[in-house]
Parts: C-alpha cells; structure tokens; sequence
C-alpha cells in the first residue's frame, strides 16, 4: 500500500523560510513523479511545483518561481519543498502526490494518482 506522508508545515512570518518534506512508503520516489499542491482558504487546489522520475525535470507555478525549489534525497525517498520568501499568498495545505509520467518533461501534466494528507502552513501577520 502506497503511503505518503508530508511534514515540516508550521507558523512562518512573511519574508520567512521552511521546508517540507514528503516521504513515501510502499513506493519509490526516485522513478515516480513527484507534485506539490497547495489548498488555500477558500481557494481551489492548485499546483505549485513537481519533478521528474524519468528525467529529473522540475515544474514552477509562475506565483512561486525563484521562491520554491523541489529536490529529491532518494536514499530517504523524500521529496522536499524549500519555501523562501514566504508571502501573505502562500499559507494553506501543502500536499505532495506521485504519479507515473505520461509526457516527457512535463510532470505538470503527470495525472497524480497517491496523494498524502498535507501539512499545514499558516503565515503569521
């Protein structure tokens, strides 16, 4: 059974940094595309960033570019999501969700089938 599990979520102040971590059981991340969403209030679940298994491509919402960076530790088989420069648009429920790619280089468009329960990030005023 394929387990993901998210972490690293908490209260960070604008202009702040934090790291999440999504680490998998019963799969291995290293041949698997990798995405991080994110729920904010009120919003609908949007992408924010993904890697590749197959190429080790990487995937940026415009809203995030130069801020999120996405990496791989495959002897842990986590995935991680560096957030820098935490702004006010950015607090909700980051979930990560693998998936097998179906186009080269565009994990964007990889139709995410195991999805973790998301870790909580709230953004202090």
């Amino acid at each position: 059974q394929v387990q993901l599990v998210e972490s690293g979520g908490g209260l960070v102040q604008p202009g702040g940094s934090l790291r999440l971590s999504c680490t998998a059981s019963g799969l291995r991340l290293d041949g698997a595309d990798i995405g991080w969403f994110r729920q904010a209030p009120g919003k609908e679940d949007e992408g924010v960033s993904c890697t590749s298994g197959r190429d080790g491509s990487t995937w940026y919402a415009d809203s995030v570019k130069g801020r999120f960076t996405i990496s791989r530790d495959n002897a842990k088989n986590t995935v991680y999501l560096q957030i820098d420069r935490l702004e006010s648009e950015d607090p909700g429920v980051y979930s990560c969700a693998a998936g097998v790619s179906t186009t080269p280089s565009a994990c964007n468009l990889t139709p995410f089938a195991s999805w973790g329960q998301g870790t909580q990030v709230p953004v202090s005023s």
